[in-house]
């Protein structure tokens, strides 16, 4: 079994920065991808940032520049740095992963979710 475990999140100002940590656990053999996704009541669910097992980054327009990704291949671990961050970024913030398992299966697995609230 695969789990996600998100940290980071909470309430900072506008202007300030946040980091939230995830780490794939469990059954893993091997990431492929890992990322962030942040979901507002009544709202889809949409991408932050990812990034792949070969560092190649992407970021939604209204995160470029100021957020940034990285990961830890050892550690099954990926890190979003959230700078300069403003009220509309106030969402939950769901850690995802593409990663194959011990048994040889791809699949895609979400994490619970951390809430970050930006106050203006």
């Amino acid at each position: 079994q695969v789990q996600l475990a998100e940290s980071g999140g909470g309430l900072v100002q506008a202007g300030g920065s946040l980091r939230l940590s995830c780490q794939a656990s469990g059954s893993v053999a091997e990431v492929l991808i890992m990322g962030w996704y942040r979901q507002v009541p009544g709202k889809q669910r949409e991408l932050v940032a990812l990034i792949h097992v070969d560092k190649h980054t992407r970021f939604a327009d209204s995160v470029q520049g100021r957020f940034t990704i990285s990961m830890d291949n050892d550690k099954s671990t990926v890190y979003l740095q959230m700078n300069s961050l403003k009220p509309e970024d106030t969402a939950v913030y769901y850690c995802n992963s593409d990663l194959i398992d011990q048994f040889g299966s791809e699949g895609n697995y979400w994490g619970q979710g951390t809430q970050v609230t930006v106050s203006s």
